[in-house]
């Protein structure tokens, strides 16, 4: 039999922001693809049958975090003043997978900060790059997608506890 709760259940709604002050705000996030090796070479080369990857990611990227709001139910449409998407690429050395690591940073003058942004950045980019090389591998695994770093707002500075921010263009 199922226990009721006397908890009552909050509504969704938006939290209103109006009387916060327009302030700078950047956010800073990173995930990575898990892949073969020779997945990653073709990747780097520009011999996907879909085109260069490398690009495909950055725009898509770029789109993500331009139009967060839209599927991301309570997150309020902002203004984005920039959003770089930097791409690194490693070998994986010692039994470890070679990986594509995304990293994006947004920044904006606003009234609520721009985390979801560069979150939904990452994952974009991630998922064109997976698109784009599925074909050759079905193996790989898309992780960690994580904030790292977030400046502004009435919380002020975060970095993510025991690593360093990640690099940005």
């Amino acid at each position: 039999m199922l226990k009721v709760m006397s908890k009552q259940i909050q509504p969704v709604k938006m939290i209103d922001v109006g009387h916060k002050a327009v302030t700078a705000r950047t956010a800073e996030a990173s995930g990575s693809l898990l892949l073969q090796l020779t997945t990653l070479e073709h990747i780097r080369a520009g011999e996907l049958a879909k085109g260069d990857a490398i690009n495909t990611a950055r725009v898509a990227g770029i789109m993500a975090a331009k139009r967060t709001a839209e599927f991301v139910p309570l997150c309020h449409p902002l203004p984005l003043d920039a959003v770089a998407v930097d791409i690194h690429f490693e070998k994986g050395v010692d039994g470890r997978r070679a990986a594509i690591t995304v990293a994006v940073k947004v920044v904006t003058s606003a009234k609520t900060g721009v985390e979801m942004e560069a979150l939904t950045a990452v994952a974009a980019s991630l998922l064109s790059l997976y698109d784009m090389a599925k074909s050759i591998d079905r193996d790989m695994v898309i992780s960690e997608i994580k904030l790292d770093k977030k400046t502004g707002g009435s919380r002020g500075c975060y970095v993510r506890s025991g690593e360093a921010s990640t690099p940005s263009e």
